[in-house]
C-alpha cells in the first residue's frame, strides 16, 4: 500500500496499513498498542513492560494509556446480532 501513516500523541501512537495491519502500533514498531494495554491489564509493571521491549519508553506506555482513554470519547452503538 502507499498511504501515509497517521499518527497521534506527539507521534507516539501511528496506524500505518503497512505495519501490523493497520492496527495502532508505538513509534511505527511492531508492538501494538493492544499488546501494551493487554501486559498492563494482566497486572504486569511498566518497568516490566519496558525490560520486556527494551526499544520502548515510559512515555510510550502512557501515550498508550491515553490513547485508549481518548478512544472512549466516541459514540458507540451496539447491535443485537441475530
Amino acid at each position: 500500500m502507499n498511504t501515509n501513516p497517521t499518527s497521534y500523541i506527539h507521534g507516539r501512537i501511528t496506524i500505518d496499513p503497512d505495519i501490523c495491519n493497520g492496527k495502532p502500533t508505538i513509534r511505527r514498531k511492531r508492538i501494538t498498542v493492544k499488546t501494551i494495554l493487554e501486559f498492563l491489564s494482566s497486572g504486569e509493571t511498566r518497568e516490566e513492560i519496558l525490560r520486556q521491549y527494551p526499544s520502548l519508553e515510559e512515555e510510550d506506555i502512557v501515550a498508550c494509556l491515553v490513547f485508549a482513554s481518548q478512544l472512549m470519547d466516541h459514540e458507540y452503538v451496539l447491535k443485537e446480532i441475530a
